[in-house]
């Protein structure tokens, strides 16, 4: 067994160095190659919501014409998930109306009125 003095530090056999560079590749390999598969699967992900929604429909041309109740005035309008609601005042009596933003089908109706 060799002996160490205060001075000197252990010699490394350059089989070993070889061995820890060989040791850090690998480890930097696998971290890349983890990084690059989580990459692809955020970007899948999001692909995937995109198609799922119909793609962009910020750009879609809505035409078309929906009427209302005689003397009906329109006070506020929202949309939200492919939604159009419309508030309305029919002869002082509020009412919501919804509307599908693609086809511009009524699909729901809420009106309010105060208790007797």
């Amino acid at each position: 067994m060799a002996q160490l003095s205060n001075n000197s530090a252990p010699e490394i056999s350059p089989q070993a160095v070889a061995a820890v560079i060989a040791r850090a590749r690998l480890l930097m390999v696998i971290a890349g190659a983890t990084t690059a598969i989580a990459l692809a699967a955020v970007i899948a992900v999001i692909g995937f919501r995109i198609s799922a929604a119909g793609g962009n429909t910020m750009g879609a041309i809505v035409d078309g014409l929906v009427t209302l109740p005689r003397g009906a005035r329109v006070i506020a309008t929202g949309v939200s998930a492919g939604r159009i609601v419309v508030t309305l005042d029919v002869n002082g009596t509020n009412e919501m109306r919804v509307f599908d933003i693609k086809t511009l089908k009524e699909t729901g109706r809420l009106r309010f009125s105060t208790e007797p």
